[in-house]
């Protein structure tokens, strides 16, 4: 089976987070006869569906997968990124054609919180090749 070739997109934003989302989707990339080829840093979660966008414009790209940690603030601000990015992160795997998966944890969540949910970065890895290979099965 063909190794699975995965575009990585990672906030800045909470990068004591972010870059240990980032390790540990590698790892699991390896896990899975996959490898993340290629890593966009954007500054924060609004800010990744340009690049996303790019990514999925690659032939070299299989699929992508998004990381990053939106931390409640004083106000509704981490609702309103997160409802936003991940809405348009849907429509551009849809506008593709390549699985986009959503390792981004948040809203509502303390930064004691993001650090116990760093593994979300590997279910983005485990469900962007899952729908990968999946999908390469019905064509």
């Amino acid at each position: 089976m063909k190794k699975v070739r995965i575009g990585a997109v990672v906030a800045e934003f909470n990068y004591d987070i972010t870059h240990m989302m980032l390790e540990l989707a590698k790892e699991h990339a390896r896990f899975l006869d996959a490898e993340i080829t290629r890593v966009i840093a954007v500054p924060g979660v609004f800010d990744m569906p340009l690049a996303v966008k790019k990514l999925l414009l690659e032939d070299e790209i299989d699929a992508v997968i998004t990381l990053g940690a939106v931390i409640e603030g004083a106000t509704d601000h981490d609702q309103i990124v997160v409802q936003h990015a991940s809405r348009k992160i849907a429509d551009l795997a849809l506008d593709y054609d390549k699985p986009v998966a959503l390792g981004i944890s948040g809203p509502g969540m303390t930064r004691l919180e993001a650090h116990q949910r760093v593994d979300y970065a590997k279910r983005a890895v485990e469900a962007a090749v899952k729908m990968y290979r999946r999908l390469k099965e019905d064509i």
